[in-house]
């Protein structure tokens, strides 16, 4: 990958420092809309929980059911079916409940901005394969746009991990505002239908998408 394109990345160590939250653990629809994520995620949860069972066994069979019925094989099997069950749909609402709807919409809006960085990706490979041409100017105005839109996300993550921790904030800060969007619209492409032109056109629907959820947040103060 080209230089300037690893600059644009946002890592997960850095959502993690922006949000709060492993982004890894945080359950989002369009996780189960993708295969390849849905059954990384499932597995995930699936080692969790069975890595968490045999402690939770242990501990209620030796302080619950010892003390209290004695030996009992078919109490124990039980419970091994039963807890892994309660650790996933307790991890479920847990889940729910702790992580902010408003930082779900903007991991996926991170993972649709990852998405255009890894198409231009691609066309630079295409590129210089000699399979494909692209126009080096409409590229430069492209990645301009991703900037603008990489600053607008990790100041909407801001936003909402300030407003979040500490409620009585008004969201008023400059720094803090999202105000990329006009910059953002300025940028042109020399043809319209170049895929340079729809890489463009999808970097500017993920800014106002997040300037829609940062106005959100703000309205909520």
């Amino acid at each position: 990958m080209e230089t300037d394109l690893l600059g644009l990345e946002i890592s997960k160590g850095e959502l993690r420092r922006l949000t709060g939250f492993d982004p890894d653990e945080v359950f989002r629809p369009s996780i189960m809309r993708d295969k390849k994520k849905r059954l990384g995620f499932i597995g995930n949860e699936l080692m969790v929980a069975l890595a968490l069972t045999p402690l939770i066994v242990g501990f209620i069979y030796a302080f619950l059911i010892l003390p209290t019925i004695g030996t009992s094989i078919p109490l124990g099997l039980a419970l091994i079916i039963i807890v892994p069950i309660i650790v996933l749909i307790g991890r479920w609402f847990w889940r729910l409940k702790t992580c902010p709807k408003v930082v779900t919409v903007l991991l996926d809006e991170v993972d649709r901005y990852h998405a255009v960085i890894q198409s231009i990706h691609i066309s630079d490979q295409l590129a210089t394969s000699g399979n494909k041409t692209s126009h080096i100017e409409d590229r430069e105005k492209v990645i301009s746009g991703l900037q603008l839109i990489r600053e607008d996300l990790v100041r909407a993550l801001k936003t909402e991990r300030i407003l979040r921790d500490n409620k009585e904030l008004l969201a008023n800060n400059q720094e803090l505002s999202i105000n990329n969007l006009s910059n953002l619209q300025a940028l042109q492409v020399s043809t319209e239908a170049s895929e340079y032109a729809q890489l463009l056109n999808q970097s500017l629907q993920i800014a106002i998408d997040v300037q829609a959820e940062i106005r959100k947040l703000q309205s909520q103060r």
